[in-house]
Formats: structure tokens, sequence, C-alpha cells
């Protein structure tokens, strides 16, 4: 059995001066994903490797989620970045299989296609939002369309 963790992002600035992959998260993004990860804290929903994108807003993030759930520093994956969805499911499908629970913290629309993927469940996943899809397999290879069900999804 493997669980996959999807986190979005928290909340990042618009304001001009920064390149999209350097934004930095706001006040409130930082604020909301300190309550995400506090919340599943409390649910006992902790992962065992977080590995993120590598942008500035989704590294905070993950950085903020390996704190409070007091998991090893994220992992960054430069392809998670701006990826398609089909860039995402072989990520996920090359996850190290040791790991039985992974979270992966990346951007929109990806997160959200990945949720309707696995899930066939429809959710405007909105900056800071957690998905938590349990997969009936054995490898991470084996991960596809409309095999997981979504146990937890919750958002600032």
């Amino acid at each position: 059995m493997k669980k996959l963790l999807l986190i979005r992002h928290a909340k990042a600035t618009h304001e001009g001066g920064y390149i999209d992959f350097e934004r930095p998260l706001k006040k409130s993004g930082t604020q909301d994903a300190t309550v995400m990860a506090q919340r599943l804290h409390a649910e006992n929903i902790i992962p065992k490797l977080i590995i993120s994108s590598p942008s500035l807003r989704t590294i905070a993030t993950a950085d903020i989620f390996s704190q409070h759930l007091s998991v090893a520093a994220p992992i960054t994956n430069e392809r998670i970045y701006d990826a398609s969805e089909i860039t995402l499911l072989h990520i996920i499908d090359q996850f190290p299989d040791e790991h039985e629970f992974i979270a992966l913290v990346g951007h929109n629309p990806g997160i959200a296609e990945m949720l309707y993927y696995f899930t066939g469940k429809v959710k405007d996943v909105k900056p800071g939002a957690v998905a938590l899809i349990d997969f009936e397999i054995d490898t991470w290879k084996e991960v596809s369309m409309n095999n997981g069900e979504l146990l937890y999804y919750d958002e600032p």
C-alpha cells in the first residue's frame, strides 16, 4: 500500500520585481502553510519523505511542513516546476519504493490534475491545500488513472 500527500504551495506574492521561480510566500501564505501542517500533525498524517519543486514558494512551503511534521528536509526535483500531468505521473512512478508515504509539493494546475487523475475527484485546489490519496499497490510504478482513493482533503 502507498500513500501520496499532494500539497499545493501556499499563497505567494504577485508583486513585480520577481521572476516566477523566485516569488516568495506572502505572510498569509506562511501562516496558512503552518496551519495546514499543524492540522496534518493533529490528524497523524505524516509522510516519511517530502519531494518539492525547487521554486522559492514551494520549497518554503515544503520546509514549513517538514518542520511542523518533524520530517527530514525536503528533497527537490526541478522537473516538478511547471510540470504537466504526464511529467508529474513519471515523477511519482519513479518514487523510491522503500517509502510507503510520500508528499509532493507543487503547483497548479498539476496538483489538481493529479488529484483528478488518481481519484476522479474535481477540486478547486487552492494555495496551501492538501490531499491524501491511498493506493492499493505495492510499487509506485503501479499508480494509474482512478486507482487512488481520496482519504483526506483540506485547505486553509
